[in-house]
């Protein structure tokens, strides 16, 4: 059984060592694979999104998903079960929706039952004492309903997740994600733009935070100048932002949540 890992833990700390530690003691023949562990601090937004992101490209297995600024608070931690037979264990704070929402949610659980989770549990560490036993229970084949009572589907926490503005001859998009290279996904796809008439080589006019920017719709980086700004499409069909060999996040002073106008240049 595969266990797929991601949250906002990085790597300098043992959190992340120490969570494999707990998964591998409990489930030594679980194969864990980390998706990654450079979400921003307590960017649930960001988290979520990339688990839905790569979750079409995962195994289906069990899917641990930690990012949770509520933790040692009321939120309920979970594990869901998709129509795939998926399971993704995490807070109840929006973060598994959207991955679990791909085919449909077919039922939701409270962690609750003490038997699959270490002995004792902090206020502040729920990725070790929780979450991480609760992933290798159900690796080794426990169902989620021993893990604790069923959850109305309807009360679950969702994210409010940013929507265009789309009027004649431009659109207000939100930033939502800064990847290591500097290249900004927006809420936004390849059918918006071209709706406005932008296609590949359409020169366009970026305003954020008070300032304006060209910007050239392009299929790949090769297809600007060094230092160029483009629109291009990513690797999960959403429109980005980058510069060829650069950083468009530290040009345009961008980061995720920041609302961005974009209109055919004159």
């Amino acid at each position: 059984m595969f266990i797929t890992f991601l949250s906002d833990f990085g790597l300098k700390d043992d959190f992340v060592g120490t969570c494999h530690g707990v998964m591998k003691r409990i489930a030594p023949d679980a194969q864990i694979i980390d998706i990654t562990h450079g979400i921003p601090a307590q960017a649930v937004l960001q988290g979520a999104l990339v688990l839905a992101n790569t979750i079409g490209f995962m195994p289906v297995g069990v899917h641990l998903a930690i990012v949770d600024p509520g933790v040692g608070g009321p939120r309920r931690p979970l594990v869901l079960r998709d129509t795939e037979g998926r399971m993704y264990v995490g807070p109840d704070n929006g973060l598994l929706l959207p991955a679990a929402s791909r085919t449909g949610i077919a039922a939701a659980y409270e962690l609750a039952n003490p038997d699959y989770a270490l002995e004792t549990i902090s206020r502040t560490f729920h990725g070790r004492d929780l979450f991480s036993p609760a992933a290798a229970h159900l690796a080794r084949g426990a169902s989620p309903e021993e893990l604790g009572p069923p959850v109305d589907l309807e009360g679950l926490v969702r994210l409010d997740l940013p929507e265009l503005v789309i009027t004649d001859g431009n659109v207000v998009a939100t930033l939502l994600y800064v990847d290591s290279f500097g290249n900004i996904a927006l809420n936004l796809t390849r059918d918006d733009v071209e709706g406005l008439g932008i296609f590949s080589g359409t020169r366009v006019e970026l305003e954020l935070s008070g300032e304006r920017y060209y910007a050239v719709m392009a299929r790949t980086f090769t297809d600007a100048r060094p230092g160029d700004v483009i629109l291009y499409e990513d690797s999960y069909k959403n429109m980005s932002l980058a510069i060829s060999r650069g950083s468009a996040a530290r040009m345009l002073h961008a980061a995720p949540g920041q609302e961005i106008r974009i209109t055919l240049a004159g």
